[in-house]
């Protein structure tokens, strides 16, 4: 559905060690710079990027966005969320775990990341 998201940042260096670590967890590679300074995660369904705004205003979340990442089991979602936790992550919502709602059960794990963005790991249960 999507081809990429690309959130905003305040210190690219910082946030792409938290990008890294979390969606390496994931089994993605690390982040790539470009020559204008941004951050490039691609993969096979998209990409994902990370740049200062445009504008020159600093970055700030998105009130009521978050960003979702398919993580393949929960244990890959808490490894997620610790290595998120590790490098300049914060908590929020509730502490990961199963969720229902929908008629469905979703293991979440969700983060703000150093910017400010509310990020959010998912494993959805068969």
């Amino acid at each position: 559905m999507f081809s990429h998201i690309m959130l905003g940042a305040n210190d690219i260096q910082q946030s792409k060690k938290f990008y890294d670590a979390t969606l390496g967890a994931l089994g993605y590679e690390p982040g790539v710079i470009d020559e204008k300074g941004r951050c490039f995660y691609f993969t096979a369904s998209g990409v994902f990027a990370l740049s200062k705004p445009i504008d020159g205003q600093p970055a700030c979340h998105g009130n009521g966005t978050t960003i979702g990442f398919a993580a393949k089991t929960p244990d890959l979602a808490d490894a997620w969320h610790a290595a998120g936790l590790a490098n300049g992550g914060t908590d929020c919502e509730d502490p990961p775990g199963l969720r229902e709602g929908a008629g469905r059960k979703l293991y979440l794990a969700y983060l703000r990341d150093p910017s400010g963005n509310k990020v959010c790991a998912l494993h959805s249960v068969k």
